[in-house]
């Protein structure tokens, strides 16, 4: 198991320099099925794990971002903290929250994002005209399902940064510091405050949180992650906008795998 999550984390990586999204939101779906054995606690260890993987890969990949782009969020000081509000009330709810309800949501949340992306104007291509900042108020409920569901600030800011104007580029890159505002107090509250270990659990765990699953995904993603920062392609902008959306459908096709696969 622990060779699959680190070629997981490497495919985690890739999507998190190049998608802004990759440490929750690939991992979920296969923490959902490595957990298994944990029953109904299952889909609250994967959330709970991934908020980890979102912080240290959120801040390697912010660390690697041009100080130009990251300047864009200058100014941005009341979304920031409504962020890590909602990452403080996604995380609360999720440890109280049913293991089916968590996982469910989180593959109904992928299929309305990708018909979204799909049917709204905005998305497949960006509207011209000047850039518009994100409103301060979006960062609670953002904030919220991103902790809750595991998907990462990233899966909810991008498509809202790109109907503001942005190009996919920017969109992802700031999609990390967003990300990590909601991913610190979210981790906080799993690993400190209501950590909740399941029943079941083996070593490895520091409340709902296995280190050892975190530990080989991470192991995998953050030298792609500081490559493909420093390094990576370039991507015309409409073929990034509809590979962003391929890789949502992956991901649900996943999570609903697992979900069956756990029946």
């Amino acid at each position: 198991m622990v060779l699959g999550l680190v070629i997981v984390g490497i495919a985690s990586g890739v999507t998190t320099a190049l998608f802004g999204f990759g440490g929750g939101f690939v991992a979920v779906p296969v923490l959902v099925w490595a957990e298994v054995a944990l029953g109904d606690d299952a889909a609250r260890v994967a959330v709970a794990t991934s908020s980890v993987l979102m912080v240290v890969g959120a801040l390697v990949a912010t660390a690697s971002t041009s100080r130009d782009v990251v300047a864009e969020l200058r100014g941005s000081g009341p979304l920031l903290v409504l962020l890590g509000l909602g990452g403080v009330a996604g995380a609360v709810a999720a440890r109280f929250a049913a293991g089916p309800v968590i996982a469910w949501g989180f593959l109904v949340y992928l299929v309305l994002t990708i018909a979204s992306t799909l049917v709204r104007p905005g998305f497949l291509q960006v509207a011209d005209g000047p850039v518009r900042p994100l409103r301060s108020w979006v960062g609670l409920p953002i904030g919220t399902v991103a902790a809750f569901l595991g998907v990462g600030g990233s899966v909810l800011t991008v498509p809202v940064m790109r109907r503001a104007g942005h190009r996919m580029s920017t969109a992802t890159a700031l999609a990390n510091p967003l990300t990590l505002a909601v991913a610190v107090p979210a981790a906080i509250v799993f690993l400190l405050v209501l950590g909740g270990r399941p029943m079941g659990a083996g070593t490895g765990f520091v409340g709902a949180v296995d280190l050892r699953a975190a530990g080989a995904l991470l192991l995998g993603s953050l030298p792609v992650i500081v490559y493909l920062r420093r390094r990576g392609p370039h991507i015309p902008d409409a073929v990034h906008a509809r590979c962003y959306v391929g890789l949502l459908v992956v991901v649900a096709l996943a999570m609903a795998a697992s979900l069956v696969w756990g029946l």
